[in-house]
């Protein structure tokens, strides 16, 4: 612990000599192979909602579902998902990082293989829960030990791969899943996870060696601190999930579920500021940089889980692409990230990591205000500067966010801080796309009413582009041409109020970049991390 005090003592503390720090400052190539295998386990895990998202229609198709059933393909996973993520803290005390790991990692494996095997939807949501909560211990693993196993020095770059994985998974989900999609079974969803997640857990396994295991923490876990925390999350998952298609609180298992979560909650925060044995140390909050940087992360979310959901929706409805061209239009995102990756690394580490992170978030706020211009003509290459913005920005401001929001914890606070990290961008994006749908219902039906208003049959204009319509109806041996004409006009206002509905979301995701760019700069300037500091 002496390097770790040396680093959180400020400028006057006494620097180590550099000959007794030298060795310090270079990364352990064996872990840093070991922590390399990790993040294949965290792609996975990210990767595997968005291929399966952008997939739930040939799923629907394949086992017969209704599409209220087929919304608990995702809804399942992402509950249980969220319920283990700030656990995963404690248990890699209790167990180790290696064994953690490799039981989160061997687990969503195995529920891969159940959820390719299943015979009925009710089978196939079954084993997505347990994919999701087994397997939702590996994100924030792999963010502790990021920050925990190597020097501080070393953060940025390893934070900037982090960011890139995080940030790429979801942005090429949709173009894996289509191709999957495309020319494969769906059950192909599922078990393109195998093979490397049986060569991952073995690899860990073998040649893991970060920490020591304190089995004792498994006797004085607070079961009741779990089960409350269980349900708050859960039903807030819950509710954000289904309060769109229920109207909100006009529906009463909302507004109930909604009292129940809340007062979960304050009893889960009530007891973990009492007991010492706590689940999750919220103490970690009073970290200034980790406070503001969990709040611009939850904007991340909503920006990053934003985007990937609204963007291959409008090319759907309004473009009527399928997955595989939605795929290859939104690949030049993933592109621009892995490009900007080794950019974001070096200026996390040369330049203030806040002005990078804002700086990110600007240009990601740039790009969705371009996009907020859209029209119902937009495709591959009128979204190809704004994507490349997107891109660059997200990659940009992950990797600085890493550094500010966990850089300056102890290792044994990291551990604790990683799982409320990673929950909190999980419901950042989960509110965002709440926000999102109820966003697109009611602007698309307000902007419907609008133009509907203007498509009065004594205006010149309209009657005109009726006889026209009509007169080629009627070249084509229509039975009906006025009646098809009139038909073809209402679609044409469907189509245009939803396009506009979709420019409206994106002046919100605008929003939400502007405000984590602004939260970025109530951070404290990072300070040199002393040479050996871990």
């Amino acid at each position: 612990m002496s390097a770790t005090t040396d680093a959180l003592s400020g400028p006057g503390a006494a620097a180590p000599s550099a000959s007794a720090a030298a060795p310090e400052e270079k990364i352990d190539m064996g872990k840093l192979a070991v922590f390399a295998v990790m993040t294949v386990g965290m792609f996975m895990a990210i990767l595997d909602i968005q291929i399966v998202a952008a997939s739930l229609p040939t799923i629907q198709a394949g086992l017969a579902a209704s599409a209220e059933q087929i919304s608990w393909v995702q809804t399942a996973y992402l509950i249980a998902e969220v319920i283990m993520i700030p656990a995963s803290g404690y248990l890699s005390r209790a167990l180790s990082t290696r064994v953690i790991f490799c039981i989160s990692s061997a687990g969503f494996t195995l529920a891969s293989i159940g959820c390719a095997m299943a015979w009925n939807i009710e089978s196939l949501v079954v084993m997505r829960a347990l994919q999701g909560f087994i397997g939702g211990a590996m994100i924030p693993t792999v963010f502790a030990t990021a920050f925990s196993a190597f020097p501080r020095s070393k953060q940025g770059q390893i934070s900037a791969g982090i960011g890139l994985i995080v940030t790429l998974a979801p942005t090429i989900g949709p173009t894996v899943g289509g191709y999957i999609s495309e020319f494969l079974d769906w059950r192909w969803l599922f078990l393109v996870n195998v093979i490397p997640g049986a060569l991952m857990t073995m690899v860990v396994w073998l040649y893991a060696d970060f920490d020591k295991p304190d089995l004792s923490m498994l006797r004085r876990l607070d079961f009741l601190g779990f089960a409350l925390m269980a349900i708050a999350l859960g039903l807030a998952e819950y509710i954000l999930e289904e309060g769109p298609g229920d109207d909100w609180f006009q529906e009463p298992s909302i507004t109930l579920f909604t009292i129940i979560s809340l007062g979960s909650l304050a009893w889960f925060v009530r007891r973990s500021l009492r007991i010492e044995n706590r689940l999750v140390d919220l103490t970690a909050y009073t970290n200034r940089n980790f406070l503001f940087g969990t709040l611009a992360t939850a904007g991340m979310g909503i920006v990053l889980f934003g985007l990937v959901y609204i963007l291959p929706l409008f090319l759907a409805r309004v473009r009527g692409y399928n997955s595989l061209q939605i795929g290859e239009t939104l690949l030049v995102t993933g592109l621009s990230m892995f490009l900007t990756a080794p950019l974001a690394a070096i200026s996390s580490r040369k330049v203030d990591p806040r002005f990078v992170a804002s700086f990110g978030f600007l240009l990601a706020g740039g790009s969705t205000y371009a996009l907020s211009h859209m029209t119902s003509e937009w495709g591959y290459w009128q979204l190809f500067w704004p994507q490349v913005a997107r891109g660059s920005g997200m990659m940009l401001a992950m990797a600085p966010l890493n550094v500010i929001s966990l850089g300056t914890l102890t290792p044994l606070q990291v551990r604790n801080a990683a799982g409320l990290y990673n929950l909190t961008r999980n419901l950042g994006g989960a509110f965002g796309l709440a926000v999102i749908n109820t966003a697109l219902t009611d602007r698309t039906a307000y902007h419907a009413r609008v133009l509907s208003d203007h498509l009065d049959m004594g205006r010149a204009v309209v009657s005109e582009r009726i006889s026209n319509i009509s007169a080629l109806l009627a070249a084509k041996g229509s039975p009906a041409p006025e009646a098809g004409a009139v038909k073809m006009l209402a679609s044409i206002v469907e189509r245009e109020a939803a396009t506009l509905a979709f420019a409206d979301c994106m002046r919100l995701i605008f929003l939400a970049c502007m405000v984590a760019a602004v939260l970025m700069l109530f951070a404290n300037p990072p300070k040199p991390a002393p040479v050996g500091a871990h």
